[in-house]
């Protein structure tokens, strides 16, 4: 039986489509391209449970802050902050939002706030999030900030036994 060859004529443009494709086809992130493609992703966690009594914005940890060096200035960066908060008096009030460098990404009031009723020391989410546009290609830290409202208390940032974690995803725009 004789062999027949078969002629390679090209493909031309626009003739592949979704059907075509394999489901577990592997394509290679540098043909991917476009607004919204996700070019780093950098977290940190925190378990150690952190307090502090000011009624400023300070520092949460030192530990829960992520260093991120877009690649363009006109990308965006989207921040995510999950943990929990609590406050030690009737009617106060704990307060956490996100800075960049020096900039509060939030209110004088923050991005997260737990209520106490009561003297029971209620834990409350501190999830937050951000899509900040930082116009730059120079190395930015983002990090979590707390705060009360009320005195005398202490605000209380993680229970014991959890955990606490901030994320930054650049987004190519």
């Amino acid at each position: 039986m004789p062999l027949t060859r078969i002629q390679s004529l090209g493909i031309t443009d626009g003739t592949i489509v979704n059907a075509d494709i394999n489901a577990s086809a592997a394509i290679a992130g540098t043909k991917l391209s476009g607004a919204g493609k996700v070019l780093q992703v950098i977290t940190a966690t925190d378990s150690t449970q952190r307090s502090t009594t000011s009624s400023s914005f300070v520092t949460a940890s030192n530990t829960l802050s992520v260093s991120i060096t877009p690649s363009s200035a006109s990308n965006k960066v989207f921040i995510t902050v999950t943990g929990n908060l609590y406050i030690d008096i009737a009617g106060g009030y704990a307060l956490a939002t996100i800075y960049r460098n020096s900039t509060n990404l939030g209110s004088a009031d923050g991005m997260a706030c737990v209520y106490s009723s009561s003297t029971s020391l209620p834990i409350g989410s501190m999830s937050m999030s951000v899509l900040d546009s930082p116009n730059t290609t120079s190395s930015i830290t983002y990090q979590v900030y707390v705060r009360k409202n009320a005195n005398p208390s202490t605000v209380y940032m993680q229970e014991p036994a959890g955990k606490s974690s901030i994320t930054c995803f650049e987004i190519a725009a």
